[in-house]
């Protein structure tokens, strides 16, 4: 089976892979990758000096310690992962190991660990979803990650993370990690787009929050990509969108945007961007950013729809006459792959028992658990669930249990792939299609080291 190198060139596996007495299930193909990315963020960390090479806790072993720890306490996972070490040792390693090692370890093992047949996705295309999730951390007044205003004046500690999703493969595709206070979730996913060669279609799925000139801009000027961005459509939509009769409709609209205010530009009915320069970044200048020309000439196809409900929704693309309106909805709805993906990143992948208070150790166990994750989600993809002949639902893998048993499968060197792969296919929930309950939304605590779960 053909093992695809190139950084995010193709998808992920997806062909069923029929195991032989001679051969390695997917499982196993998949834990010697990771392994291998491990050794070279391991070389990564010797490149920069942080380390020497004879230690009793290397790089490589601490790396593949935190990607396969749950959330008990420290000396608790060390003993599961059959390290003999303290963990005050572990947080001394720790801080000669830069979170860019354990990015470069998430980034190579999700491109590097690609198998089987590609174009997966929608109509050939790969369908990404951007979003942002926050990481709570213990509180530290001097991190840079410290938030207080007057809704939490005592203060709190969070992350923020904003990674590209890929809704039919199920993995993550790239990641940023910024302070809570400095979060720019737009700018964010304009940074990926600039550091990653899309060589292959790609639609990029948002929602309000990304809405801005200068994002569909930067993303209709990258090439091999395409977007779907639901947008406002009341009093504060913008200025061509809100013109549109509220009724449903796909049609082109285009207009002119400028960061000057000539009087030529107020005749052609230019958008005027004012360039804030000499104030602080915030909400207001992320909102007014402009990276290109001016007058730069902006052409979007605009759709809408109504709702069950009654309500009208609206969708702004770059996608071709060739993807119908339902298509636009079904790769909408698609969207909320991200939202159920970050529940099980927090409370599957175990991201809510962090194992450290410093901003740079939280960002070590971000990248552990996006790794932690496309690494189960791979092999999830590769089992088969016996389905019932006269049951009511359909069954799909418990992916909690999924992550339990990887994790696992990390640690035991004496465990094979097809033994977890058997043990993850006992393993499954029911399919309840159309089922819905209200997002109840909540501030979240941190889980304090001495008071950690058993499991």
């Amino acid at each position: 089976m053909k093992r695809l190198e190139n950084r995010h060139n193709s998808d992920t596996q997806t062909a069923i892979f029929e195991e032989t007495s001679d051969t390695l299930s997917i499982a196993d193909m998949l834990k010697r990758t990771l392994e291998r990315t491990i050794t070279s963020g391991e070389d990564m960390t010797r490149s920069l000096g942080q380390t020497a090479r004879n230690q009793k806790l290397p790089p490589a072993t601490l790396i593949k310690f935190l990607i396969a720890a749950e959330g008990g306490s420290l000396a608790k996972e060390l003993h599961r992962a059959g390290i003999d070490a303290t963990p005050a040792a572990v947080s001394q390693r720790r801080r000669q190991i830069p979170p860019a090692v354990f990015r470069k370890v998430f980034l190579d093992f999700t491109s590097s660990s690609a198998y089987g047949q590609q174009n997966h996705g929608y109509k050939g295309y790969r369908v990404l979803a951007c979003d942002g999730t926050t990481v709570n951390m213990a509180c530290n007044p001097n991190a840079p990650s410290f938030v207080c205003n007057n809704s939490a004046p005592k203060g709190y500690n969070q992350l923020h993370l904003s990674p590209l999703f890929d809704i039919y493969d199920r993995t993550y595709f790239d990641a940023v990690i910024q302070p809570a206070p400095h979060k720019d979730e737009p700018g964010a996913l304009v940074e990926m787009l600039k550091r990653n060669d899309f060589n292959r279609k790609t639609i990029i799925v948002l929602d309000r929050g990304y809405e801005s000139y200068n994002v569909m801009a930067h993303l209709m000027n990258t090439p091999n990509v395409y977007f779907v961005l639901r947008v406002k459509h009341n009093h504060s939509a913008m200025r061509e969108i809100a013109r549109l009769p509220m009724l449903e409709l796909d049609c082109d609209i285009a207009f002119t945007i400028s960061t000057t205010q000539t009087n030529e530009d107020k005749r052609n009915r230019h958008i005027y961007l004012p360039q804030p320069k000499k104030s602080k970044p915030g909400s207001t200048t992320r909102r007014a950013r402009w990276d290109f020309p001016s007058p730069y000439t902006m052409r979007l196809r605009i759709v809408r729809f109504q709702l069950d409900n009654g309500n009208f929704e609206t969708l702004a693309t770059s996608l071709p006459r060739s993807f119908t309106v339902d298509d636009l909805k079904e790769i909408y709805h698609r969207r909320w792959g991200i939202e159920t993906s970050f529940r099980d990143l927090k409370y599957s992948a175990g991201l809510v028992n962090l194992h450290g208070k410093r901003d740079d150790f939280v960002e070590q166990e971000i990248y552990a658990a996006l790794t932690a994750f496309n690494f189960t989600s791979r092999i999830v993809k590769e089992t088969v669930v016996q389905q019932p002949t006269d049951g009511l639902y359909a069954y799909a893998v418990n992916f909690k249990m999924a992550v339990t048993l990887c994790k696992e499968f990390l640690n035991n060197p004496n465990m094979t792939g097809k033994e977890v792969m058997q043990k993850i296919s006992r393993h499954t929930v029911p399919i309840r299609p159309g089922r819905q309950d209200g997002r109840n939304l909540r501030a979240k605590g941190f889980g304090w080291f001495t008071y950690r779960i058993a499991a």
